[in-house]
């Protein structure tokens, strides 16, 4: 801008000049200058409009500990030699540095760029837009081109791996009995019924095809196993956080051995933090172990997931795991009381919670007592720097004979889940 203005203020001089004197000479310097800046405005302006780019993500989804990786091309399509072009990313990933300089690109020719970002932070974000910007070759004029593309992306919380996880003892050998018809093929047939499009040719029941002419396929009962709750305590009460969150490291210039080395990490020093990543750990164990698995958790946002099985009864609980933050107003005890009824009777429920609060204890027994089987995994706040310890909440739940586990800061979270 300042040179275009020290053309402009030249232009008037010389015109002013050439006015006065009547000498040609400053009349086609005049000329010359802005011819100048025309060709100059006019090779800018070309030169954004002859440009492709492109950018490509290779997953949407990653996780906690995971590097998010993307792919940009930028082409010259045009004649013209193209000058420095500034990419400017707008994103809002934590860490993830994706603007980018190119010092020159020749006539119909191509360069391509990857980033990389070890993520340290869940939740879901936004990828773009982005901004080229390019010069002239003097530097008088600088044109901008916004480019909308966006796309959304999701970091889910870190899992951490659990062999084995002991359940109370229930009334059946792994639960209660629900006699509820599922899509899911269980060792249980309930019945037939006519084959319909979309139906696995494993449900074909071929006798009874056979006899009725018609394809016939078998319907199936959930096993006697009980639901599985997850339960983690995203109420404000007894949160404590050590230290500032690290939200991400841009891996743009580290190589593969350095990466790695970064992938292994320990927790942020957060109470909400180690909630989660226990809570999604548990979740994936069971649901690996063909669990019946749901999930209800009141933040800053009211969350349940209601239980199913599968892969995609894992994605559904990481996506919501992934923004829940620690800012509910009802504590543990007031919630599971109040939301019990949505517990069939048999159900195992797991809370796991930061909590010091002695009431915590007689809501367990009062929930035992309607039938349910409560396991509760202290966090404790005291390792994090609070000043209060649920130590004491540990020695009430163990003698009303209630499944308690505590976990502190630094603990090795899959070792310690399995160690129940």
């Amino acid at each position: 801008m300042t040179r275009r203005n020290a053309v402009y203020l030249l232009m008037i001089l010389s015109l002013i000049a050439g006015l006065r004197t009547g000498w040609p000479f400053f009349y086609t310097f005049t000329y010359m200058l802005g011819l100048i800046l025309l060709a100059s405005f006019a090779w800018v302006w070309y030169s954004l409009r002859t440009i492709d780019f492109s950018r490509s993500t290779r997953t949407r989804r990653t996780q906690v500990g995971r590097p998010l990786e993307e792919r940009f091309r930028l082409k010259n399509t045009s004649w013209v030699p193209k000058l420095p072009i500034e990419i400017l990313d707008h994103s809002d990933v934590p860490a993830h540095q994706a603007s980018h300089v190119v010092s020159s690109l020749w006539s119909n020719r191509g360069t391509q760029w990857r980033v990389q970002t070890i993520c340290r932070q869940r939740g879901r974000f936004r990828l773009g837009p982005m901004m080229l910007r390019t010069s002239d070759p003097f530097g008088f004029f600088t044109l901008e081109k916004p480019l909308d593309m966006t796309a959304p992306v999701v970091i889910f919380p870190l899992s951490l791996p659990v062999t084995h996880f002991v359940l109370p003892a229930g009334v059946l050998s792994g639960g209660d009995a629900l006699r509820r018809k599922t899509h899911f093929v269980t060792t249980n047939a309930a019945g037939v019924r006519d084959y319909a499009p979309g139906d696995s040719l494993n449900r074909i029941h071929w006798k009874s095809s056979a006899r009725r002419g018609r394809l016939i396929v078998k319907e199936f009962e959930l096993d006697p196993l009980a639901d599985i709750w997850i339960v983690p305590d995203m109420s404000v009460y007894d949160q404590h956080a050590a230290e500032d969150v690290v939200s991400g490291i841009s891996a743009n210039r580290l190589d593969a051995l350095k990466m790695l080395e970064l992938a292994k990490f320990e927790l942020p020093a957060t109470t909400e933090e180690y909630i989660v990543t226990i809570a999604a750990s548990l979740s994936q164990h069971f649901l690996k172990s063909n669990r019946s698995v749901g999930m209800m958790a009141y933040g800053h946002t009211n969350e349940v997931v209601q239980p199913d099985r599968g892969v995609r009864q894992e994605t559904k609980i990481f996506e919501t795991l992934s923004v829940l933050r620690a800012e509910g107003a009802i504590p543990p005890e007031n919630l599971l009381l109040t939301e019990s009824r949505v517990f069939p009777r048999g159900s195992t429920v797991i809370v796991i919670t930061p909590t010091t609060r002695p009431e915590w204890a007689e809501a367990a027994r009062q929930l035992r007592q309607r039938g349910l089987r409560v396991v509760t995994v202290l966090v404790d706040p005291s390792s994090f720097g609070a000043r209060r310890s649920n130590a004491e909440l540990v020695t009430a739940l163990q003698g009303r004979e209630m499944g308690v586990l505590k976990i502190d800061r630094g603990d090795d979270i899959g070792a310690a889940l399995s160690a129940v």
